[in-house]
């Protein structure tokens, strides 16, 4: 009994410091993602420079258009894009922009069921104690953009020549548009189906602006 609580008691100890690790995470600035890691291996070096919210221009407008247009109401997970998913058997499409955050983050990409299963702990845990502002700023800095291209401004300079700030809304939804296979699509010269997703992305974007349905972004 004294082992059983010994480890019991341990184990409260390491799930609290998981706990207030990925918290602080409303705070820190990522050093380096696994992702990230992985590519500067394959590559030598990467393009990333961290911006906050107010500096990343449309760009956050355009990824929730295309990743997850119920993100502001939501507190993880969108089960109905999920029973979409499950009914149409594809997977993309089902995960929100808070779990890709605690996938890029804080995991791996390889799709496993421990994977998944500590990436949903880890959603919850950034969706109680982050703020949805700094979730999407999180992410547009750590989503890849390009081969070996981070975040919204190395994307801007990369694909356009300009600051994550001066990108138009066209051009943010370029970018946003290629976020499923950033290694094969461009968003400078984009392909006839990058080219419509785009303008789709632009559309969505300008429609969740207008209805309001991203009040969850304004600051404080």
């Amino acid at each position: 009994m004294r082992l059983i609580r010994f480890l019991l008691r341990w184990t409260l100890y390491l799930l609290a410091l998981a706990v207030l690790f990925v918290a602080a995470g409303r705070w820190v600035v990522p050093p380096i993602t696994h992702t990230q890691w992985v590519e500067r291996q394959r590559l030598g070096a990467l393009q990333r420079e961290w911006v906050p919210f107010e500096a990343a221009g449309p760009l956050p407008a355009a990824v929730i258009a295309a990743e997850d247009a119920n993100f502001c109401a939501h507190w993880g997970f969108d089960f109905d894009a999920i029973r979409a998913a499950l009914q149409e058997e594809r997977r993309r499409g089902a995960s929100t922009i808070s779990q890709q955050v605690a996938k890029n983050v804080y995991l791996w990409q390889e799709s496993t069921w421990l994977r998944k299963g500590i990436e949903a702990a880890v959603t919850l845990v950034i969706e109680a104690t982050w703020p949805k502002r700094r979730i999407v700023e999180v992410y547009v800095n750590v989503a890849e953009m390009g081969n070996g291209v981070f975040g919204a401004e190395a994307a801007a300079r990369h694909w356009f020549g300009t600051s994550a700030a001066s990108l138009t809304p066209a051009q943010a939804a370029r970018i946003a548009a290629i976020l499923p296979a950033p290694h094969v699509r461009s968003a400078s010269a984009p392909g006839d189906f990058t080219a419509g997703r785009a303008r789709s992305i632009a559309e969505g974007a300008r429609s969740l602006r207008q209805s309001d349905r991203l009040a969850c972004l304004s600051p404080g």
